[in-house]
């Protein structure tokens, strides 16, 4: 359902984000992001001169390689376009959140690692959502996989390892401890 008609008005600014997740053929993933910010008008900007009309102000780049296991083992950041000579500098930076696990945490350890001013607060904003992306991309290999070895030890008149999916209780209206998504989820997983 698209939102109600809004009052008269004129667009001035446009963000663009996209981001993709990859399972790479070593095995790792790439999660990858991209911002742009766009103005409608043209205006004048002391480092980079006159910025027109649809031209980028933000273009950026943020790629976290990912293992099964949710652990980040690299980031790559690229500032393409910003509105500071200086702005690049801090893409380098974000190498430091190699080894840290997307889960519990990962917004604090973001903070310590690329926070204040030794980061970038656009491709920091980045994280949380790659963090989702992650989960979504990662999320259905492990499921596949683990059905897979459920499904081969059946085959093999073994005893199957136990379905065990995480649910993600409280963090959505879905989720909610007494919804009937979270209800039919325990059932199927026999709890």
């Amino acid at each position: 359902m698209p939102l109600t008609s809004p009052a008269p008005r004129r667009k001035l600014h446009r963000r663009l984000i996209e981001m993709n997740g990859y399972h790479r053929d070593d095995g790792l993933f790439d999660i990858e992001a991209w911002l742009e910010d766009t103005k409608t008008y043209g205006f004048d900007n002391q480092d980079r001169g006159r910025i027109e009309a649809g031209e980028p102000l933000h273009g950026m780049w943020l790629r976290l390689t990912v293992g099964e296991d949710m652990v980040i083992r690299s980031c790559e950041a690229s500032s393409d376009f910003t509105p500071f000579a200086i702005c690049p500098r801090a893409a380098p930076n974000f190498a430091a959140l190699a080894g840290v696990p997307i889960g519990p945490g990962f917004s604090r350890a973001v903070r310590e690692r690329v926070g204040g001013a030794v980061g970038c607060t656009h491709l920091r904003e980045l994280l949380a959502q790659m963090a989702t992306v992650a989960f979504q991309t990662i999320g259905p290999v492990r499921w596949r996989q683990a059905r897979e070895a459920r499904e081969a030890a059946i085959a093999r008149g073994e005893t199957p390892p136990p379905s065990r999916r995480a649910i993600p209780i409280g963090t959505c209206l879905a989720y909610a401890a007494d919804s009937p998504v979270v209800k039919r989820l325990k059932d199927e997983a026999g709890e």
